[in-house]
């Protein structure tokens, strides 16, 4: 666990709520703890049970990533519980277009088990718990633009039409199988700016507009970032902007207009200490996809 950057969440939420909540262009609360109730939408309830309980074996929590602990519970609670409030926020009548969660994203939880630093995937629980509490919540899409495939997600959803999974990640970066998302972009190892943003001009238009989404998740991990520690892709900070901008511009303009939420991701500085120049950049890059967020939503 000492590879995980767990300081870049306080740097990331305390410099944009200075930012953004002082500018009047967004409002700040508290992620709240996800309940069994929502968790089991998705999860399977033994597995929860047991998690919860710390009843999982040594092979299963080093499959996770992190040993067993009572704060990591909780952190595994609030990191989904954030995401299913700001669906609410969205969804319920009266609520914003568009809202996010500065954490969250952990889309390799499977429904009966954690993988890669995720216990449980707060995107899948959100989009089912959107289905279940929402009439006019129809059609779900899932933009998942992490480095690495959106698993989790994509097996969970598998066999759900209402919810569509789009990953476009860098082929070379699969830590576990390979799951099949409704369109998985594969982009080559190296990869930069121009070749990433073809690729993604190219597909995720046709996607959305095929899909016209009530809802949308957008996974925004910055860790195709060329100085991110294991991204293995080579996009610039302008880049991922103009990822982002496309994002927020495709869902603007749908027909459907959807309600978005936008979840933090994968971003791994190569030092880890707060005051080191590659941590600086991986945290001004998550900045990057709120600041854009916040910006977009004032145009609607």
């Amino acid at each position: 666990t000492s590879s995980f950057p767990m300081e870049k969440y306080r740097y990331i939420r305390e410099a944009l709520q200075r930012e953004l909540e002082a500018a009047g262009k967004a409002t700040f609360h508290e992620s709240p703890l996800a309940s069994v109730e929502d968790l089991t939408t998705v999860h399977d309830g033994e597995y929860v049970r047991r998690y919860l309980a710390n009843e999982l074996s040594h092979k299963e929590n080093r499959r996770i990533g992190f040993p067993w602990s009572e704060a990591g519970k909780l952190r595994a609670l609030s990191s989904t519980g954030g995401t299913v409030a700001a669906m609410h926020a969205v969804c319920r009548p009266g609520g914003a277009r568009f809202a996010g969660h500065i954490a969250g994203g952990t889309h390799h939880a499977f429904a009966d088990r954690g993988e890669g630093y995720c216990v449980f995937n707060d995107i899948a629980v959100a989009a089912a718990c959107a289905l279940r509490d929402y009439p006019a919540i129809r059609r779900v899409l899932l933009v998942d633009l992490d480095v690495h495939q959106g698993n989790g997600s994509a097996r969970i959803f598998a066999a759900d039409g209402r919810v569509k999974t789009y990953s476009q990640h860098c082929e070379g970066n699969l830590f576990s199988a390979r799951e099949a998302s409704d369109l998985d972009v594969d982009v080559p190892v190296g990869e930069g700016d121009d070749g990433y943003l073809a690729l993604l001009g190219e597909h995720l238009p046709r996607f959305l507009e095929a899909t016209q989404p009530d809802l949308v998740f957008f996974q925004g991990g910055v860790d195709p970032h060329q100085a991110d520690r294991i991204g293995r892709l080579e996009l610039s900070t302008a880049g991922l902007k103009k990822r982002n901008a496309l994002v927020y511009r495709l869902v603007s303009g749908l027909q459907s207009a959807p309600r978005l939420v936008v979840t933090l991701g994968g971003g791994y500085p190569r030092n880890l200490e707060p005051s080191s120049p590659p941590f600086h950049q991986v945290v001004q890059s998550h900045m990057d996809v709120y600041r854009q967020c916040a910006a977009a939503h004032a145009r609607l």
